[in-house]
Formats: structure tokens, sequence, C-alpha cells
């Protein structure tokens, strides 16, 4: 039987980064539902979609076709074939994945990608709703958050290194209207699982984040 761990939390809490780095290492597979949401967004504006039409969303999502595949180790993420690694981390795409993922049909459709690779393999899986729907039998759940502000400044200096000019209080703005968008969704909102362990990293470095969640897997 597989082993399946399942991280959920809000927007900028590093879901991505410690998930990774608990794969890593304890040998299990990293799928980053973010990523295919991203890439299902990427699609969506690339073939100008309306993100308001939820119709159009619904219809157009049935030509995605996302997969993800390992290469030397790294997860690589394929739409319709093409590695899109590249292209998912812009505000543009995040902002657009923000609204598509709250389309039914959207969820429905890589939900199922989701549950299907937990089947077969031991995974840690991080999003929004993971161990409340997508894998709501995982051995381990956690939900990881920080400060609106803590993610704010993560935020903030992640742009800053890549000498892009921004400012910090819209991006505390943004993320907080991502968190009430993410919480108040009619689909599988944003919330901690009865059963998932909260962990607050706030004032926790990456490193004692990681041997947490070690040892909570065990």
């Amino acid at each position: 039987m597989s082993f399946n761990v399942a991280i959920d939390g809000p927007a900028g809490a590093g879901k991505s980064t410690i998930a990774r780095a608990v794969a890593k290492k304890k040998g299990f597979i990293y799928v980053d539902t973010g990523a295919m949401y991203r890439a299902m967004a990427l699609f969506m504006l690339r073939e100008g979609v309306d993100p308001a039409d939820a119709a159009a969303i619904a219809d157009k999502c049935k030509e995605a076709d996302i997969t993800i595949q390992y290469v030397d180790g790294e997860q690589v993420v394929l739409l319709n074939g093409e590695n899109v690694n590249a292209y998912l981390r812009t505000e543009e795409v995040g902002n657009m994945a923000s609204t598509t993922s709250a389309q039914p049909a959207v969820r429905t459709k890589l939900v199922e990608l989701q549950q299907a690779l937990a089947a077969k393999s031991d995974v840690i899986m991080d999003g929004r709703d993971i161990g409340t729907v997508v894998l709501p039998h995982a051995q381990v759940k956690i939900y990881l958050t920080a400060s609106s502000m803590v993610r704010a400044k993560r935020r903030y200096d992640e742009l800053t290194a890549k000498g892009e000019s921004c400012n910090l209080e819209k991006i505390r703005q943004d993320i907080e209207d991502r968190d009430y968008r993410d919480m108040h969704r009619e689909t599988s909102p944003l919330k901690q699982a009865e059963d998932a362990v909260l962990v607050d990293t706030s004032d926790m470095t990456i490193e004692q984040v990681i041997d947490r969640i070690v040892a909570l897997i065990g």
C-alpha cells in the first residue's frame, strides 16, 4: 500500500519548498498540485479565455492534458506535451490560477490525475484541499501556515533578489485577498483538515520545518 502525505495551507506558506525537500529526504514522489493548476491557468491565458467565463473555462479544460514526469529527479510539468516549468511562477499565471482552480470542471479533471498518482506511489502532495478532498485518507496531514506579513516579506525578498521592483504592502494585500478567495470559494475551500497537524512557520527556519515534518512521518 502506498504512503501519502498531504500538506495544505495558504499561498506563500512555503508548501512547495518544504514538500519538495521532505520528499527528497524520504524518497517519496513530490506532486506539486499548484503547478498543475498553474499549467491549466497558463493554458487558459494562452487560449485567451475570460477568467470570469465559467462555461468557457469548463469547456476549454477538456483540451488540456497535464501530466507530471520526473527527469533526473526533477519534476517536469507537461502541458499537452510541452515542458512549461519556466512559465508557471509568474504573477499573471498565479492570479489566473486562483480564479480557474475554483471551477468544478477544472478541479475534477486534476483531482483524478492526482489520486491516480497517489494510489500507486508513495507521495507527498501540497495544495489547498489535499487533506480534505484529494487525499482524505492520507496517513499524515499537515496544515502549513505563516502570518500574511511574513509570507509577503518572503515573496518580496524573492522578487527583489531577481531584480524585480515590487511593493511589500501590495504583495501583502494580494496575499490576503487570495486567502479570502481560497477560503470562501464554493468548491473545496481552503481549510485545515480535522486530523491535520498545524505547523506555523512564521518563526521557523526551513530546516526546522523540514525536520518537524520528517519527524511526523516517522
